[in-house]
């Protein structure tokens, strides 16, 4: 079936993507839930479990672009059926491990398998995809990654009770090694000519003014993110007396709202780009005054209770709200030959300025000013990354002009379809 009206077989494409993008975050977070049992039976310390899981985003982050390098002039399938296999035997690995260092090196592992997926699986999506649907796709897409961190979390508490903490951290591979093999029943597009690739190519990137400014939106914002993710629950313990359990419940709802958030940005960005094709970054900047609208008076204003829960909620859905439309933003100006170079960009902003970070910088203030104030002014740090936006949206037009025609709408095979994958162009 032909890729242009987004229905069928290129449906199964994102499904099966958004399947292994859950899955790439529940591996990540899988062995959060691990730590009570890693504590116990080898005494490790609080700043050893923390390395465990910020070494697979560090990987993630260092591997990201010369990973994407590869993809851009490979084949966006073959990468990906690759990285999730590799990803997945290490979840398989971290499970078998004997010592903690055999942990650590497997968690090496999984960040490796994981460094390029983000930027492919975009890649891959951005052209199978009109580019009228770019944000409601590539919005469901990421996210799926936040799904997949309460799925993590929940799936691994749940298995490490019964049946111990090497079950847990290891459930996630057999899943993970079936979606990978099914990428290899997907189309690739053809392999496009590009005229620099690798440190060159990144430097062209670079020099695209609405690149540079969409990316240090979505790093504010995602600094927002990450510091409201991992101190809420030790807020609502504090203020609200709250059980762990209790707490880390709700927070895990102000998360789900974030997913939300994502997914319906998404689609309202791509409505409001077809009736101005150049409002695409409107809804980034709007989510930004919204994020800090809402998230400042519910820690400097309101008292602890459930106005200040509504508005947690309601803040955790605008600040997530941009990542699709900045996303596609990034894509639509960009020449196709280094797609997956240009969304791995964004990805290692996101996480060396975003992710890691927020929840560094808010703890830093929380020292000295008590956490509801500290979450309060990095809360406002949304009105900055709506600036940002809006530099971006004037730059958008010439920027996207510059590029050119989009790759041609082309069938893809979708996962359970008879269609071996296609080989990737003149670049495979």
């Amino acid at each position: 079936m032909d890729g242009t009206d987004g229905t069928g077989p290129p449906r199964a494409v994102l499904a099966l993507l958004c399947g292994l993008m859950l899955l790439d975050f529940a591996d990540r977070q899988v062995l959060v839930a691990a730590f009570p049992y890693l504590r116990q039976d080898w005494g490790l310390d609080d700043t050893v479990l923390g390395a465990l899981v910020s070494v697979v985003t560090l990987t993630v982050a260092v591997g990201a672009l010369p990973v994407a390098s590869l993809v851009d002039r490979w084949s966006r399938v073959r990468a990906i059926a690759v990285m999730g296999t590799v990803w997945s035997a290490a979840s398989a690995a971290s499970g078998l491990a004997a010592s903690p260092a055999a942990l650590f090196a497997a968690r090496i592992g999984v960040g490796a398998g994981e460094a390029g997926y983000g930027p492919a699986g975009g890649a891959l999506l951005a052209t199978l995809f009109p580019a009228r649907r770019r944000a409601a796709v590539l919005g469901a897409f990421q996210a799926a990654g936040p799904l997949g961190t309460v799925v993590g979390m929940a799936l691994g508490s749940a298995v490490a009770a019964v049946w111990g903490w090497r079950w847990a951290v290891g459930v996630l591979a057999v899943p993970g090694l079936l979606l990978a093999l099914a990428v290899l029943r997907v189309r690739d597009y053809p392999t496009v000519p590009a005229v620099a690739r690798g440190p060159r190519a990144v430097a062209g990137v670079l020099r695209t003014r609405t690149v540079v400014a969409t990316v240090a939106g979505m790093a504010l914002l995602l600094v927002i993110a990450s510091s409201l993710y991992t101190w809420l629950p030790t807020l609502l313990e504090r203020e609200l007396h709250l059980a762990p359990a209790r707490a880390g419940g709700l927070a895990a709802v102000v998360m789900l709202a974030g997913v939300v958030g994502t997914v319906v940005a998404g689609l309202l960005a791509d409505r409001s780009a077809r009736r101005d094709p150049h409002a695409r970054l409107r809804t980034p900047l709007l989510a930004g005054l919204a994020a800090s609208a809402l998230l400042v008076p519910a820690f400097a204003v309101v008292a602890a209770g459930p106005g200040q829960l509504v508005l947690v909620v309601l803040g955790s859905a605008a600040v997530t709200a941009a990542v699709g439309p900045a996303a596609a933003a990034v894509v639509d100006v960009t020449q196709p030959g280094v797609r997956a170079t240009a969304v791995s960009v964004l990805v290692v902003a996101q996480n060396l300025l975003g992710l890691a970070v927020g929840p560094v910088l808010t703890g830093a203030l929380a020292d000295a000013l008590g956490l509801g104030t500290a979450l309060a002014l990095v809360a406002g740090l949304g009105v900055a990354a709506a600036a940002a936006f809006a530099r971006a949206g004037r730059t958008y037009r010439d920027d996207r002009a510059a590029v050119g025609p989009d790759l041609p709408d082309r069938p893809v095979a979708g996962a359970g379809t008879a269609g071996p994958a296609e080989p990737a162009g003149s670049g495979g």
